[in-house]
């Protein structure tokens, strides 16, 4: 009776081994795609300002030429 009981527990702790192993390459893969977010998300911000910036000039070239 015990070695069956030893014999499950190795079971599931293998089981959770490979759980923990799928986990953590999911995580890290979420992980590097969390960096490449954010460095796409700077990108936006920053192609944003440049475009919020070249739009106020070409207003007030407009409002000098009234």
């Amino acid at each position: 009776m015990a070695e069956n009981q030893l014999k499950v527990l190795e079971q599931k702790i293998d089981e959770l081994i490979v759980l923990c192993n799928d986990l953590n390459r999911e995580n890290q893969m979420l992980k590097t795609d969390s960096v490449g977010w954010h460095q796409e998300r700077q990108d936006l911000i920053e192609k944003n300002e440049l475009a919020r910036t070249k739009v106020e000039a070409m207003i007030d070239r407009l409002r000098t030429m009234e």
